[in-house]
């Protein structure tokens, strides 16, 4: 196990969610935080942009950097990955966070909104992780984190969304090629996903509605077992498909009670999606 005290981790769409959270759980381990996210300046219905996170990460003992990125733009992912590396002396980890979401079938998606999951979700990784490696390799213990999926055939996950399965898969298949890929360069390439599904926008907006939120978990939980990733060790943590219940408690976590967005729910929690419903339900 290392820490993150003055190591350089980049995530992008970390102005909200899972990334924010993330940003601010390795700020508290004194970490340097870019926040990488499209939300330059506030949404009408969503809270939260690059630069209140900065704030955040500050107020938490981090040295953010907010950084305006599109992970569509490969030349301004280049650039931002050479403006980092020039600011804090090297880059240590990419989480790749920025996702787009639609739960429809292929007739009801429509080109645009598939090309945007596609590119977004799957090829983002790719992109980001082709500009981000040869930082990594100058690091003393790199890792490359994408939230995406273990990969099930199951026609269950695709028959009804599987434009969106199909984009997600891809940030899992490339993660595990990457592992193998960057084994000799003690690159740990992982993916996380969570056990219950969290509280976040696309749970607001894509999921059933704030309603839904008393069947979730905080971000929290997320954030925690992605900071336990960056502190391992990233020649021996690598190619795995993580799910965030199952990695803490194989760190020694027992009591996930705390975890419940509403903790008079705490027992009766959503499995999120691509996973098996949790006991007791059906």
């Amino acid at each position: 196990m290392t820490n993150l005290a003055n190591k350089t981790i980049i995530i992008t769409g970390a102005s909200r969610g899972i990334g924010r959270a993330i940003a601010i759980r390795c700020a508290r381990a004194g970490a340097n935080i870019v926040i990488a996210a499209k939300s330059d300046k506030p949404h009408p219905k969503l809270a939260g942009t690059i630069h209140t996170v900065a704030e955040e990460v500050d107020a938490a003992g981090g040295n953010p950097l907010p950084i305006a990125l599109d992970v569509r733009d490969d030349r301004a992912i280049k650039k931002m990955m050479a403006t980092v590396a020039e600011r804090f002396g090297g880059i240590d980890a990419l989480v790749n966070n920025a996702g787009a979401i639609s739960l429809t079938t292929v007739e009801a998606t429509k080109p645009a909104r598939y090309d945007l999951m596609q590119d977004i979700n799957a090829r983002a990784v790719y992109a980001c992780s082709h500009a981000a490696i040869p930082y990594l390799r100058e690091s003393e213990n790199p890792h490359i984190l994408s939230l995406s999926p273990p990969v099930s055939l199951d026609a269950k996950w695709l028959k009804d969304f599987a434009p969106y399965s199909i984009s997600k898969y891809g940030m899992s298949l490339l993660s595990r090629g990457m592992a193998e890929e960057l084994r000799e360069d003690r690159i740990g390439v992982n993916c996380l996903w969570p056990r219950t599904i969290i509280a976040t926008a696309a749970i607001e907006f894509a999921l059933g509605g704030r309603d839904k939120f008393k069947n979730c978990r905080k971000p929290d939980i997320m954030a925690d077992a992605a900071h336990d990733i960056l502190v391992s060790d990233s020649g021996e943590l690598t190619g795995q498909w993580l799910i965030d219940e199952e990695f803490l408690r194989s760190r020694g976590t027992t009591d996930f009670s705390g975890y419940a967005f509403d903790p008079a729910y705490a027992d009766r929690l959503d499995a999120d999606l691509f996973l098996e419903p949790l006991a007791g339900q059906s």
